[in-house]
C-alpha cells in the first residue's frame, strides 16, 4: 500500500502498532539548515554488523550520541554515547514536543546516496526499553521506507521527505520489519536521527 498524503496525523498500521508520518515537521530552510551542520560537524563513522558470525563493515556512516554513561549494543556491537552537541539537543527537544515522549539517546546514519541502504530488521535491542516509541528526522535526499508485517505479510511503504518526522511507537517492533531500500538512481545524501529510549 502506498502512503496516502491525508493518513499524515493518523496511524499508518492496520493493526500491531503504531506509525506516524509527520511531513513538514520543519521548514525546508532549517532542514537545509541542520543536514549542512550535521554533515560538517559529526565525527561519522563507519559502522560495523555482525552477520552470520562475519564482521561487514559498511559504506555507511554512524554516530551515537545520548545521556552520559549510556551504552547501546546491536548487531553485535556495544556503541558508548557522545554528549549531546547543541543541534542535536535543539533537535531533541523539538521532537520531544511534537510527540510528547522524553528521549536519551539517538543514533545517527548517513546514506552518502541511493546506493547505500538498510536491511529488514526490528528495532528490539534489548538496551531499548520495551514498547518504547523512536522517532525519526529524515534529512536531504527522498527514500522510501517499508514496513511488512511479520505474519499477516502485509506492506506500507512511505517517502521519506527532507524535513519530515517517523514516529513508531507501541508493539509495533514485535510484529513488523522495516527496510531502508536500496534506490541507485538517487545521488543526493540523506541523514536520519533516530531518538531512542534507552532502559
Amino acid at each position: 500500500m502506498l502512503f496516502d498524503q491525508e493518513l499524515r496525523q493518523q496511524n499508518l498500521l492496520p493493526y500491531d502498532g503504531e506509525l506516524y508520518y509527520t511531513e513538514h515537521f520543519i521548514s525546508e530552510p532549517q532542514a537545509d539548515a541542520w543536514f549542512a551542520q550535521l554533515i560538517k560537524d559529526i565525527p561519522w563513522q563507519a559502522d560495523q554488523v555482525k552477520i552470520f558470525g562475519k564482521i561487514i563493515t559498511t559504506k555507511r556512516m554512524v554516530a551515537w550520541f545520548g545521556d552520559e554513561g549510556l551504552s547501546y549494543t546491536y548487531a553485535g556491537f556495544q556503541k558508548q554515547s557522545l554528549p549531546w552537541t547543541p543541534l542535536l539537543n535543539e533537535v531533541k527537544i523539538k521532537v520531544e514536543d511534537q510527540c510528547g515522549e522524553k528521549f536519551n539517546a539517538c543514533l545517527l546514519n548517513l546514506y552518502h546516496d541511493g546506493k547505500e541502504a538498510m536491511g529488514w530488521h526490528r528495532d528490539n535491542e534489548k538496551d531499548l526499553i520495551k514498547h518504547g516509541t523512536i522517532a525519526s528526522v529524515s534529512l536531504g535526499a527522498k527514500r522510501k521506507f517499508c514496513f511488512k508485517h511479520l505474519d499477516e505479510k502485509k506492506k506500507l511503504e512511505i517517502p521519506l521527505a527532507h524535513g519530515s518526522l517517523l514516529t513508531m511507537k507501541g508493539i509495533i517492533q514485535d510484529h513488523w520489519q522495516h527496510t531502508l531500500p536500496a534506490m541507485r538512481r538517487i545521488e543526493e545524501a540523506r541523514i536520519n536521527l533516530t531518538f531512542r529510549q534507552i532502559a
